[in-house]
């Protein structure tokens, strides 16, 4: 363990973001030259604060299982190798992880009892990136081929997890995309200021070094069918994530500048990177109404702010959560609390337990403004509350209700669930033999851990189905879940 009085002796603290006046004038990310050199100063402390707690309930948080005591540890003790060997050894991606993950970790710390919790997400980021500067982060490519072949539908970070540890066990992979460039939601969804794509790309050069190969600008299901899929490959894994939005057919929804945000989000970032985007949406000099308080929606506030907005109010219908851990939330359950992101300090009106009731359109048919009401604990309206704000543009944040099913899916015949998820088994596999399934794909809407974790378990599955055994680690199991998460 680390210092056994580290917890005594020092309070948490956490990475200095940049001044807001500053950071709100450009798209890189809200730290001082990258968060892992913004904590140098403070992270050792911050490791010892991690307790000799007999068991470490921060493993039950993590989906991925990360060792968390034992980096913490070797961090304090300045062995920086030996720590993210540690890291890597349950997490593929910890540079993803540590910048995007919300921490269920950290509310499961066993310090958090009644404490502040170790800051748990700022080490892991610390190590990562002193490694990458380190060079200690190098392609581990295999030792032998196994003749086998494996197509990853999505390169999001379950399409990458698997594809890194079935390239690594020594069969060929090729990853698919349908945009441009590989990385799905991590490459065009994440806004830069949370996430530098710098991060993303050394990730993927270390992947190609190892083998795995890429198609970007591949329609999976329309120019390369799924039953060539079965028959080119012995394996194929669906890792396209659960990317159908929500939507809100209230009256006036077919009223110009009313958009979802992964139509706001990916021009912005592809904008933000120096590329050409014909007929953007732009936020500039508009009042902006963003529906949905979860980190989308604060994706969208952050990204109007450095488009130059003139208003910006986001809606969110549930009432506004407690600031501290509520009692039918006990420890060490992730719960419900008020959480303030990077973007939510910068500017912007945050409104709870509101509805919108119709879409207010002016004489050249977009949107001018929205009513809304008030909502009491059954989401009822509340007479006498009703009022109008206004609105030029309108962003849509509200999550996702499943993979796309027209295409691949409906190709290759295998079974849904309720929810439109694609059916899978313990082993990840679904109704079609040969065709296994990793990430929000099956089992909806869910945290990048997850995504990760679920891509390493569903590639020793593969690698089962292939060879008859596997030595690669197996996270979780899809009907397993921490508490809370």
């Amino acid at each position: 363990m680390a210092d056994p009085k580290g917890f005594l002796k020092h309070g948490r603290q956490v990475a200095t973001r940049r001044v807001v006046e500053e950071r709100v004038q450009d798209w890189n990310e809200v730290y001082p030259d990258g968060i892992g050199r913004a904590l140098l100063p403070i992270i050792g402390p911050q490791a010892s604060r991690c307790m000799d707690c007999g068991i470490p309930f921060c493993h039950q948080g993590c989906p991925l299982g990360n060792i968390i005591p034992e980096w913490n540890d070797l961090v304090w003790r300045d062995d920086w190798e030996g720590a993210i060997e540690r890291l890597h050894a349950t997490n593929n991606f910890p540079e993803f992880t540590g910048r995007l993950c919300p921490a269920p970790c950290e509310t499961a710390c066993v310090l958090g009892i009644n404490q502040d919790p170790v800051t748990i997400k700022n080490v892991e980021v610390s190590i990562i990136d002193r490694a990458w500067e380190s060079g200690n982060v190098r392609p581990q490519p295999p030792e032998w081929l196994s003749g086998k072949t494996v197509a990853v539908i999505g390169s999001g970070p379950a399409g990458l997890a698997t594809a890194q540890q079935l390239t690594r066990a020594g069969h060929t992979v090729a990853v698919y995309e349908r945009a441009d460039k590989i990385g799905g939601l991590l490459r065009y969804g994440i806004p830069e200021f949370k996430m530098e794509k710098k991060h993303l790309d050394r990730r993927l050069d270390q992947m190609k070094r190892e083998g795995t190969v890429f198609r970007a600008g591949v329609d999976v299901g329309a120019e390369l069918t799924g039953p060539q899929l079965v028959e080119r490959y012995d394996a194929v894994v669906l890792a396209m994530g659960a990317t159908k939005a929500r939507d809100l057919p209230a009256p006036g929804r077919e009223l110009g500048g009313i958009h979802q945000a992964m139509e706001f989000l990916p021009q912005a970032n592809r904008s933000s990177l120096g590329q050409e985007v014909a007929d953007q949406i732009l936020a500039t000099d508009k009042d902006v109404v963003i529906i949905g308080g979860g980190d989308t929606g604060a994706d969208c506030l952050g990204t109007s702010i450095r488009q130059g907005a003139r208003t910006i109010t986001q809606l969110e219908i549930m009432p506004q959560p407690p600031e501290t851990r509520p009692g039918s939330q006990p420890w060490p359950t992730y719960p419900m609390t008020f959480r303030v992101s990077s973007a939510h300090e910068e500017a912007g009106d945050r409104v709870f337990a509101v509805s919108t009731q119709e879409f207010l359109g002016d004489e050249s048919g977009n949107v001018s403004a929205l009513r809304i009401v008030e909502v009491d604990a059954k989401f009822q309206p509340i007479e006498g509350t009703e009022r109008e704000i206004p609105a030029q543009l309108v962003l849509f944040a509200m999550g996702f209700t499943g993979p796309e099913q027209e295409g691949l899916v409906d190709q290759l015949g295998v079974d849904l669930d309720a929810r439109g998820n694609v059916v899978r088994d313990e082993s990840y596999a679904s109704s079609v033999p040969g065709v296994f399934v990793a990430g929000d794909v099956g089992r909806g809407q869910s945290l990048i851990v997850w995504a990760i974790a679920e891509g390493r378990a569903a590639a020793a599955a593969v690698d089962t189905y292939l060879t008859g055994s596997s030595t690669l680690p197996v996270p979780i199991k899809p009907h397993e879940r921490p508490l809370g998460v």
